[in-house]
């Protein structure tokens, strides 16, 4: 496999900006809404005590911040990735590649290490999840040390972006079928292989499983670039597929938005760390409501922790809303709202998915002939 100088979640329509005009807008003079001191909050971490989850692409970025919420509140997790301290290679002097993630400084192995620290039980396994009979040991793995699998989430989404900006006839073809290897494929035979222990587990709990997708946009509008769109679209419909089918097994299935991340990538990319992410305002004003990868991680623990989390089964949700509903708050005790700051800036156009759109996920020819299936 090839090196993929790759991007993170929601940092590629960031990133692209420089290659296509910028819609001018109007702007309020205010502070945004996830700027106000009166979000500032605290924080209690549930109790997953007792809890096994797999976090699949946990080097960095969601799949980390996911994994350290998982220890804040107890859980065991299993952190896998590609990314290990005996496989790091070394990086160019004087040379800026923040998105070759090759070369990127995170392991696996120091993704476990802060689980561990924050109360949890971190796990590192190197397992590249695009090779199935590596998955499904990983799995067997789990299995035999633990004997059940409460929770998945599914953060494996590096993307090659060398022809961001084109439109589909000039794409690299080659490129775009890796991107779907890489973000697609990962994810369905990971969920192919963790299913089985999720329900069977699920079936000797009081509360149930919980599958998550990682993507890009609560919405099914465009995104800018035809591999990109269909990837991160297809993440939300995989979650709608799988929780149909999960409809009995006391298993939801998720997708999940972060907002403009304070990921590693990017703090590199604007050339600040997370102490002094705010001078990185000056040359992106989008950046005062960015948000540390933990916000989303602590979403996907206020749902595993949810005793309603099935109706919220075949859905896609942003970090920024279910913070409004569960009142979890970032590291540093902001409640940063990427729905409130693009409104604000860019007007409503967001179109985030409503009861209107899952109307028309339901009751089509398969649920009307085969209702009772499986």
């Amino acid at each position: 496999m090839g090196v993929y100088f790759a991007l993170d979640i929601s940092e590629w329509a960031f990133i692209i900006s420089t290659d296509l005009p910028e819609v001018v807008m109007e702007t309020p003079s205010s502070r945004p809404s996830s700027e106000r001191d009166s979000d500032r909050a605290s924080y209690q971490a549930p109790d997953l005590r007792g809890r096994v989850a797999l976090v699949a692409g946990a080097t960095r970025g969601v799949g980390r911040g996911t994994a350290l919420a998982l220890g804040e509140a107890g859980a065991t997790v299993y952190c896998t990735g590609r990314s290990t301290r005996a496989n790091r290679k070394p990086r160019s002097r004087g040379k800026k590649a923040p998105f070759d993630y090759s070369r990127r400084p995170e392991t696996i192995e120091e993704t476990a290490e802060m689980v561990t620290a924050r109360g949890g039980r971190g796990i590192a396994v190197a397992v590249d999840h695009t090779d199935a009979e590596k998955v499904e040991k990983l799995v067997a793995r789990i299995r035999k040390e633990q004997k059940k699998l409460h929770i998945l989430v599914n953060d494996i989404s590096e993307l090659i972006p060398q022809d961001l900006g084109k439109t589909f006839w000039q794409l690299n073809l080659e490129n775009g079928f890796a991107n779907f290897r890489n973000a697609v494929h990962t994810h369905i035979i990971t969920n192919h292989f963790a299913a089985p222990l999720l329900i069977e587990t699920a079936k000797k709990e009081s509360f149930c499983g919980l599958m998550v997708e990682i993507g890009d946009g609560d919405f099914y509008t465009y995104r800018g670039h035809l591999f990109y769109d269909l990837v991160k679209t297809t993440v939300i419909r995989l979650a709608f597929a799988m929780a149909r089918e999960l409809w009995r097994k006391n298993v939801a299935a998720v997708a999940l938005t972060p907002g403009f991340l304070r990921s590693e990538a990017m703090l590199e990319h604007f050339g600040v760390t997370e102490a002094n992410w705010r001078e990185a305002i000056k040359k992106d004003a989008n950046y005062a409501s960015s948000e540390t990868p933990l916000f989303a991680g602590r979403a996907i623990v206020s749902m595993a922790a949810d005793a309603r989390l099935m109706k919220k089964s075949g859905r896609v949700f942003s970090s920024w809303n279910l913070s409004d509903e569960y009142g979890f708050c970032d590291a540093d005790g902001r409640r940063p709202h990427w729905g409130k700051h693009f409104t604000e800036k860019y007007g409503d156009s967001l179109k985030t998915c409503g009861d209107a759109f899952y109307q028309h996920w339901t009751g089509g020819p398969i649920d009307t002939i085969y209702g009772d299936w499986p």
